[in-house]
């Protein structure tokens, strides 16, 4: 049974992410009889707009980086290094990010500060927030909690003691944090650009509705497939894509080798010190980052009880209320894909990472290599993957069109992180448990229920809600896999507002915030009792 715990996870992975990922790359070095060429990657030169979008990418993504990386070391030091009052207000705001897709925040930007948005009607000021400010806004925003969870955790393990020494030697607050917090970030900080980084040069949801005519890699890929059908320069597209992604999740990857070698126990927790200044700073600087968020939110929900936005803003309930032009049809495949990629993903990642627990290291080593290796794919180059892979061939009469190849492209495009959480659980289980269990005369079966499943349990119920939260609001990966007959709530929101229809498009992303958030109730819920059982047992 060890055998099958490693070779079912392994075997989907080879077919629905390394699979579709070679046929990405074979099409991009293929003409269209099949013969072997560099021609598509010729192709690049010839349309000057290529080079172009790929300028615009790099430049978004530098400046996307640097103001979230900025903003979410500010947001941490508020949260752990401050004695702010309403510390739970910060909190709840930073995830509404996490609650959404991206083009939710980049259409609350359309419609606070559009040609005819909220500010214009109520002011008469003009405003225009497409192309590069609306862009850096938006994908600044929603990469913002990913950070502050990130620094936020290195801050956990900065032992206070560092900061008692530095203390006792003169240092003021300004030098303590320059030479004692800085230095213990910095791997974390690293960590955080190289991931916000990846994820805004593939970003496709905020790019396509804020962006414009400033086009990035993202649209251009979209373009390519969808306006002209031309998937060999899709393909190539693709690839340019992916190398630089590769490269960032690389060094990102490194980065937080790097700071996991630091202490192992940190001991005291620092209690920050009274300093008005400095909170004062603090506070400016979250309210200054938050309240945009909050208000790009509130303005999706407004703008989806408004009768037709913007030039009837009486407020009703008839988008909600037979005003969807497909029902509620879109959010519930989403939701039910979701759930199918959520209990498919719980099952293989726990399978694969109780396999690999007693795993020789030449088999270990590769296995987790190629399980992390989603991390650093676009969603928008795996989801092309498999319209290439797929369309055709012996899976495709029963894979086309179908929830099962949404759900499994949604799954192998966020696995990575559903497997290191999985891995983090399984370090839980003592290995002497195992013996125990096998020396009782219990089979494989046993060991995994009595031995590591009730140590694994909590990350089994994370790497669920997360996997079925992510899927509710992806929207790259699926974007080339929906059909007239299989409609997702994020894909609705992106053609009801391509075709101005604003209210209904903020109706059903609304359906997706609640979704998400209702999934996030009920993850808290069970985790909260399955540590009160462990209390009491």
């Amino acid at each position: 049974m060890g055998i099958v715990l490693l070779a079912v996870p392994l075997l989907c992975l080879l077919v629905f992410f390394l699979h579709p990922l070679a046929t990405v790359l074979v099409r991009s070095v293929t003409d269209a009889n099949g013969a072997w060429t560099l021609a598509n990657y010729g192709r690049l030169f010839d349309d000057p707009g290529l080079p172009r979008a790929a300028s615009r990418s790099l430049a978004i993504g530098l400046a996307t980086t640097l103001c979230t990386v900025s903003l979410g070391l500010c947001l941490a030091m508020a949260l752990h290094r401050s004695r702010l009052p309403g510390k739970a207000l910060i909190r709840g705001a930073l995830l509404l990010p996490m609650l959404a897709p991206s083009l939710v925040l980049a259409l609350g930007l359309v419609c606070l500060l559009g040609r005819n948005g909220l500010v214009h009607r109520l002011t008469g000021l003009p405003t225009d927030i497409y192309g590069f400010w609306g862009l850096l806004i938006a994908n600044t925003l929603y990469g913002l909690p990913q950070v502050v969870i990130i620094v936020s955790a290195a801050l956990g393990r900065t032992p206070a003691r560092h900061y008692d020494a530095a203390e006792s030697m003169g240092a003021t607050p300004w030098r303590q944090f320059l030479d004692v917090t800085i230095p213990r970030l910095r791997f974390a900080l690293l960590a955080a650009a190289f991931l916000v980084f990846t994820e805004t040069l593939t970003d496709f949801g905020s790019a396509v509705v804020v962006g414009g005519s400033y086009r990035v890699l993202a649209v251009e890929i979209y373009g390519e497939v969808v306006g002209q059908l031309d998937f060999a320069m899709g393909a190539t597209l693709g690839v340019v894509l992916l190398a630089p992604a590769l490269l960032s999740v690389w060094l990102a990857r490194l980065a937080k080798r790097r700071q996991d070698t630091g202490d192992a126990s940190p001991g005291r927790t620092l209690v920050p010190a009274r300093h008005p200044w400095r909170d004062v700073a603090l506070g400016g600087i979250s309210l200054l980052a938050l309240l945009p968020l909050v208000g790009v939110v509130a303005t999706v929900a407004y703008v989806s009880v408004v009768k037709l936005w913007p030039y009837d803003r009486t407020l009703t309930l008839a988008n909600y209320i037979g005003g969807m032009p497909d029902g509620y049809g879109p959010v519930a495949t989403s939701i039910t894909m979701s759930l199918l990629a959520a209990c498919a993903g719980v099952l293989l990642v726990f399978a694969l990472s109780a396999g690999l627990r007693r795993a020789p290291p030449f088999i270990a080593k590769p296995a987790q290599f190629i399980a992390s290796l989603p991390a650093a794919v676009p969603g928008l180059v795996l989801g092309l993957g498999y319209v290439l892979a797929f369309n055709h061939g012996p899976l495709s009469s029963w894979l086309y069109g179908s929830v099962a190849i949404v759900a499994a492209c949604s799954l192998f495009h966020y696995h990575a992180q559903a497997f290191l959480t999985m891995q983090t659980g399984m370090r839980q289980v003592p290995e002497a448990l195992d013996d125990a269990v096998a020396v009782s005369g219990g089979t494989t079966f046993h060991v995994l229920r009595d031995a590591v499943w009730p140590f694994a349990a909590p990350a089994a119920i994370s790497t669920f809600f997360y996997l079925f939260m992510r899927s509710m609001v992806t929207l790259s990966g699926v974007i080339f896999l929906v059909t007239p007959e299989l409609g997702l709530a994020s894909v609705t929101v992106m053609r009801l507002d391509e075709n101005g229809f604003l209210a209904q498009a903020a109706a059903y992303a609304m359906c997706v915030v609640l979704a998400s958030a209702l999934a996030l109730g009920a993850m808290r819920l069970l985790l909260h009792v399955l540590k009160d059982r462990r209390h009491v047992a």
